[in-house]
């Protein structure tokens, strides 16, 4: 019987050697070998985490905090170089859930799939 735990390493390792991985790599690379690029990226993920944790604290976002995030989210998908990155990011991200949807089958199978239950 195979372990379970060399089997995902054996996933770790295609992962690594996908495609996918593979231009999200470079096109990462890409974007921090360039300061103003880097910069520009940091400042939007730092955005995004700002306001993830107010929501999982259950604390209001104002409107101002909205109008910045979406004028920083504007600004890096103008940069072609980020724009690039967060489409190998999609597509990396693609293929995880796919993934994932594979190896949780048997918990779907034996407990049913929860966003079906209220589809009746």
């Amino acid at each position: 019987m195979p372990n379970i735990y060399d089997s995902a390493y054996d996933l770790e390792k295609a992962i690594r050697e996908s495609d996918e991985f593979k231009s999200l790599k470079e096109a990462y690379d890409a974007v921090m070998s360039d300061d103003s690029a880097s910069q520009m990226f940091d400042n939007f993920r730092n955005t995004q985490m700002e306001l993830q944790e107010k929501q999982m604290q259950g604390q209001e976002i104002t409107e101002e905090e909205v109008e910045k995030a979406r004028q920083v989210v504007e600004l890096v998908q103008q940069h072609k170089d980020i724009s690039k990155l967060m489409e190998q990011e999609q597509r990396l991200n693609l293929v995880i859930n796919d993934v994932s949807r594979i190896i949780t089958k048997p918990l779907e199978e034996l407990y049913g799939d929860p966003s079906q239950e209220n589809a009746e």
